[in-house]
């Protein structure tokens, strides 16, 4: 079973078991765990949820491993001829965690729709 999640502006496809890094956010000192609950499609095999945009009731539970930093990225700024040299650098924090379980909640039937009866009696 896969779940797609949606985390910020990044989407994810999951599994359990899976470790994978999401952007860093505001966390309590004794919290352990964190859970996904923008879920955009769950999948087993041939059956699959889609959401509208999220599928309803439907969670990801994960734990949180560790706090860890990107690679290093440079920013260089010249202008020609103006004497302007600029250099910065950058490591964006991550947050990496460990898939523990996917919660499908409730899922809906396929049944199709009754389609609404016309009426004939129109004379």
């Amino acid at each position: 079973m896969y779940a797609i999640i949606e985390d910020g502006a990044h989407q994810y496809k999951v599994q359990e078991g899976d470790r994978l890094e999401v952007q860093l956010r505001d966390l309590t000192d004794d919290q352990k765990t964190i859970e996904f609950d923008k879920v955009l499609m769950i999948g087993d095999g041939a059956k699959s949820n889609i959401g509208h945009p999220y599928v309803s009731g439907a969670k990801v539970a994960a734990t949180i491993q560790r706090e860890i930093k990107g690679d290093k990225l440079v920013i260089q700024k010249i202008r020609r001829r103006k004497n302007y040299r600029l250099r910065k650098g950058h490591r964006q924090r991550y947050l990496q965690v460990t898939i523990d379980k996917i919660n499908v909640g409730r899922t809906r039937s396929a049944a199709p729709k009754p389609k609404p009866a016309e009426d004939a009696s129109t004379d």
